[in-house]
């Protein structure tokens, strides 16, 4: 166990160099395990999803090794049966995917009920309905999913709402089912193309035929392909909201608007700074920044992974903010550490005609959560001692410190580490004072 001790108060200054994508990198890696000749992945980051998938992998007999700077090798080696181990399966969202490539490789997969954070309602049931609707058979006790199947065979699947992991492990499945599989009410997010790019690259025959529309065709086999990961667009709207929050100024290299573009429409409506160029896109303070009201939605619209660090931008905006998440049904639990630093949030929840309709989430849900929140700023923020409760809500707190005048000690960021490299390292690099200690 280690945790953060933040000096905060100073504005950041400088660029820092975002690396490959989280919810597109582990999942490169699986697909991987299609080929039956090597993959090479380029622009990996050292980040602890990655980690957990390799090991699982890796405990299934596939060859995975890191060769190079950012850089691993995947191949099929000697896949034993499909066992997904309890300890690595537990940690991350990784199993329904990894189920997913050995049922199209052995027509066998046993994995636990997966993990990651903890922000509510999170159903794989949807993952499962659409693997069963290509054929798979599937028991389930409580802790230990079995999938099994003769053959897999195309089908035309509609998911009932929209669901990223979803998409993407009936995608995988898919790839080799025989005859051909059209998915409707697709997910869209940019990781979803950048899989697409990777299974074509090995021969899979897929298309987007509409921005929620995907076709795959079946083959019988893929072959190995390099493929370069997308830049993680959730660290580079950490790091725009940890310039602009901490009155700094930061160049944000590698950053694509094209991912961001949600983000950077709220920007421009708050009257903050940034400018694109080929480098990536700057960041920087100039004067307060305009209250606005914002909904996370899926892509195309405001991504849920961003709503924690757009609250926090909020408390530094003049007047009242609103904040409606319709994607999960528990990602307020920063609230009240944020309150507790001084910002001053409500919680509430939003009247919709048909909520049914207007949350990705089952609603009514039995948490019986809030699910908006008004902010009221600016305010001025205190050094306190904190338990992070998951990945961004950590982004998001770690920032705060920054901004706070004071000593600040967050523990629990093992959650950080599952999705940043190295942050306190790079925030360092841009002036913070920042001490990771065990």
């Amino acid at each position: 166990m280690a945790k953060f001790i933040i000096q905060g108060g100073k504005p950041l200054h400088g660029a820092i160099r975002i690396g490959g994508a989280k919810n597109a990198s582990f999942k490169l890696m699986i697909a991987a395990t299609l080929a039956e000749t090597e993959s090479r992945l380029l622009n990996l980051s050292n980040i602890g999803d990655v980690v957990e998938t390799q090991k699982a992998l890796q405990g299934l007999g596939f060859i995975v090794k890191n060769c190079g700077e950012r850089t691993m090798l995947i191949n099929q080696g000697k896949q034993k049966p499909g066992k997904v181990c309890d300890a690595v399966g537990e940690k991350t969202r990784a199993s329904t995917l990894i189920a997913a490539v050995l049922l199209a490789n052995t027509g066998f997969a046993q994995i636990p009920v997966p993990g990651g954070c903890k922000l509510g309602s999170r159903p794989i049931d949807r993952h499962l309905d659409a693997l069963a609707a290509l054929g798979v058979k599937i028991e389930d006790n409580g802790t230990t999913i079995h999938l099994s199947c003769q053959q897999l065979h195309g089908t035309n699947y509609h998911f009932d709402k929209k669901t990223h992991t979803g998409t993407e492990a009936l995608l995988l499945a898919a790839c080799k089912a025989k005859g051909k599989t059209v998915i409707s009410n697709a997910a869209a997010e940019p990781e979803v193309d950048d899989l697409i790019s990777f299974l074509q690259k090995m021969g899979a025959k897929i298309k987007r035929i509409s921005d929620d529309v995907i076709e795959i065709e079946g083959v019988q086999k893929m072959s190995g392909a390099v493929h370069k990961v997308m830049p993680d667009r959730n660290e580079a709207v950490s790091y725009a909201v940890a310039a602009i929050a901490t009155k700094g100024d930061v160049v944000v290299e590698n950053a694509q608007a094209q991912h961001m573009q949600a983000f950077l429409a709220k920007l421009e409506e708050a009257e903050a700074n940034f400018e694109t160029d080929d480098y990536g896109i700057r960041f920087w303070y100039e004067k307060p920044l305009k209250a606005v009201a914002m909904q996370t939605a899926p892509a195309p619209g405001f991504m849920t992974d961003w709503q924690p660090l757009w609250t926090l931008l909020m408390t530094q905006a003049v007047g009242q903010s609103q904040v409606i998440e319709t994607v999960f049904s528990n990602r307020f639990q920063y609230v009240p550490l944020l309150n507790k630093m001084g910002a001053k949030i409500e919680l509430f929840d939003p009247e919709f005609i048909n909520p049914q309709e207007a949350y990705e989430f089952d609603f009514p849900n039995p948490e019986n959560r809030f699910h908006g929140i008004t902010i009221d700023g600016p305010t001025d923020f205190s050094c306190q001692n904190l338990n992070i409760p998951d990945l961004r809500a950590g982004a998001t707190l770690t920032i705060a410190g920054l901004m706070a005048n004071g000593k600040s000690e967050l523990s629990n960021i093992e959650h950080i580490e599952r999705g940043y490299e190295a942050i306190d390292e790079r925030l360092r690099q841009l002036g913070a004072t920042i001490e990771k200690v065990a």
